[in-house]
């Protein structure tokens, strides 16, 4: 166990996910069952640069674990992009006596971290908190699960209405970069098509699809967009490229947008983000520091920043072949 470390903060920074307070918890938690202490930073990198900083403790964080968002408030910080505004930060960590750092959030979190840790020596470890699941080094991130539910959920509904009037629609999801979400949601919801970053279908190659199911007796269609997809200029583009070429469906578009990161986290995301909270305070303690705390294969582990910033994680080729599968 590290001697040095008696006193730690954490923060959440980025985009907020479902799951983020659970895991706000744990440390503050960890930390109070351990004897330290522990700091809440107020908005992210920013609070960390303006010193807003407050002192929690176990009932600090009563109640929290089934709200989402993060209590701690999120921001993105471009002074923390200079060396000057990470200075400001150092120094207010050292002037609060403060010995270690949690970080929550995503890849740019982590690449933030990494280069205050080399900088400053300062113990730092990463718990990745993002719905896009796009994260190299862990199975699952913090808010994944429940961003699915609400997605599949909503597209439960729209296909209510689309089977009632014969209609096709486009549902953007979100995933800029990763289809994670796109691909589980829409295998969950039954979708007829799923377009994702990762591979390039084709406009003319979704048409046919389309006309295929057409011809099978479907009288509607659902296709689950990820918003990185490059099949058109945007779902709008898209959608108008539909109607031109396929006759005889109404063409409707639904962009689920930040609903998906709204919501109160699912059990397995409070679990998960708890068994994650716990692990970044044991990591410190153990001397670990510019590290993510993952999930691989249901067990906690350490992977250096350096890991999850250059990699994401791969597309499981086994959901393409069955969402191929269980779409015809």
């Amino acid at each position: 166990m590290s001697e040095k470390i008696k006193k730690i903060a954490v923060l959440t920074s980025g985009g907020d996910s479902p799951g983020m307070n659970a895991a706000i918890r744990a440390v503050v938690r960890s930390c109070s069952y351990k004897g330290l202490e522990c700091v809440g930073v107020f908005r992210g990198y920013e609070g960390l640069i303006e010193g807003d900083f407050k002192e929690l403790n176990a009932r600090s964080v009563k109640n929290i674990i089934n709200r989402g968002g993060t209590f701690l408030k999120s921001a993105r910080s471009k002074e923390f992009f200079t060396k000057e505004g990470r200075q400001k930060a150092f120094e207010n960590l050292k002037n609060a006596n403060i010995d270690a750092l949690v970080v929550i959030g995503g890849g740019g979190t982590f690449a933030g971290a990494s280069v205050f840790m080399e900088e400053f020596k300062f113990p730092i470890v990463g718990l990745p908190g993002t719905i896009d699941n796009d994260i190299n080094g862990t199975d699952y991130s913090i808010g994944y699960d429940t961003a699915l539910n609400t997605v599949v959920e909503a597209i439960d509904k729209i296909r209510d209405t689309a089977n009632s009037h014969n209609r096709l629609f486009l549902v953007e999801v979100m995933g800029r970069d990763a289809g994670d979400i796109a691909l589980n949601a829409g295998i969950g919801a039954g979708a007829e098509e799923i377009l994702i970053p990762e591979q390039d279908m084709g406009k003319e190659r979704l048409i046919e699809s389309l006309q295929r199911s057409k011809k099978s007796g479907k009288t509607s269609s659902i296709i689950v967009v990820a918003e990185g997809d490059q099949i058109g200029k945007n779902i709008l583009s898209l959608a108008k490229y539909i109607e031109e070429n396929l006759k005889g469906y109404e063409v409707r578009v639904t962009v689920l947008g930040h609903i998906q990161r709204g919501g109160a986290p699912s059990c397995y995301d409070r679990v998960l983000a708890s068994r994650l909270g716990v692990g970044a305070v044991d990591a410190l303690l153990r001397g670990e520091q510019n590290v993510m705390i993952g999930i691989v294969h249901k067990k906690v582990t350490s992977v250096p920043f350096s890991d999850t910033i250059k990699g994401k994680n791969e597309l499981d080729l086994e959901l393409i072949r069955v969402a191929d599968i269980t779409s015809v």
